[in-house]
Parts: structure tokens; sequence; C-alpha cells
């Protein structure tokens, strides 16, 4: 199996491991282990760190940017379809654990009434299965593009200086 297909495969599954871990551990619906959730970034730098090295020796800068968006693109295919499932049929009512969890933070944080409410009624468009799916999807891509930009660069095939020939 081709690197960048294997790097993109235990991306997308390990997260969405993480977030079914996050789900029956019940952890997103506590305030300070809900961010908990934000280790899937270290998770997916250290991953497709992981799957350039193993392309780096034959690679130039932009073919290994391009490997690292190949695995990241299949790694928010896979990340998306985890989520949509994790918040249609495993966890039907994630949005509304969200949304009590959040009005009770607004209310201990001394927010009026009307002013939650006005809060809800701003992240609701965000709070269904497909649009979180695809901030998902769209999050991994990004913060896979930009690693890949940076990783690239100290990871790849360098020139060999004239006259210096390697066996």
């Amino acid at each position: 199996m081709p690197p960048p297909i294997r790097a993109g495969l235990v991306l997308g599954f390990s997260v969405a491991a993480w977030t079914f871990v996050m789900g029956f551990t019940g952890w997103y619906r506590h305030p300070s282990l809900l961010r908990l959730f934000w280790l899937v970034v270290p998770m997916q730098v250290g991953i497709l760190v992981w799957g350039l090295r193993t392309t780096a020796r034959d690679s130039s800068y932009l073919r290994q940017v391009m490997n690292g968006l190949n695995a990241t693109v299949l790694g928010a295919m896979i990340i998306f379809t985890g989520s949509l499932l994790f918040t249609t049929v495993v966890f039907p009512t994630y949005f509304a654990d969200l949304e009590a969890l959040g009005r009770d933070l607004m209310a201990k944080q001394g927010l009026s009434a009307a002013q939650i409410e006005a809060a809800v009624k701003a992240q609701a468009p965000m709070q269904t299965p497909r649009a979180s799916a695809m901030a998902g999807a769209i999050g991994t891509v990004l913060t896979g593009f930009l690693t890949s930009l940076i990783a690239a660069a100290f990871l790849r095939r360098k020139g060999t200086p004239q006259g210096i020939s390697h066996p």
C-alpha cells in the first residue's frame, strides 16, 4: 500500500476513533474534558510527519506536499463519515448535549437569558451533523496542508551536489 494512502487511513481512523472515545466516555459533556478533543491536532501532525518520513528519500518538496495533501484528503473523507455516524447514529443527542452544556456555562458566567438565547441562535447553523462533519473535514485539510508545507521542507530528498555521486 502506498505510504500516503496508509497515512491517510491511519489519520482518518485514528481521529474517528478518538471522537468515539470522547463519546463513549462522556467526556464531551464535561467542560474541562471537552478540550481533550483537540488532541486530534497533534495526532494529525504526528501521523503526517510519520507518513512523509516514509516518502522523503524519493520525493521532492512538491511531491512531499502532494503526498501529505493526498493523505490528508483521504483522512478527511474518513473523518467526515465518522463524524456523521457519530452524530446521527451513535450519539443522536450530541448537539442537544452540547447546547445544554453551553447554556449552563454561559449562565455560570453571568450572561442574561437573552444573551444566552442569542449565542445559541448564532451557533445553531453549525450545530448540525453535516455542518459539524464538514467543519472537521475542512479543518483536517487545512491543518494537513500547512503541516505538509512545513514538514516537506525538512523531510525530502536533498539535491546531490555536483561532482559527488551517491551509490
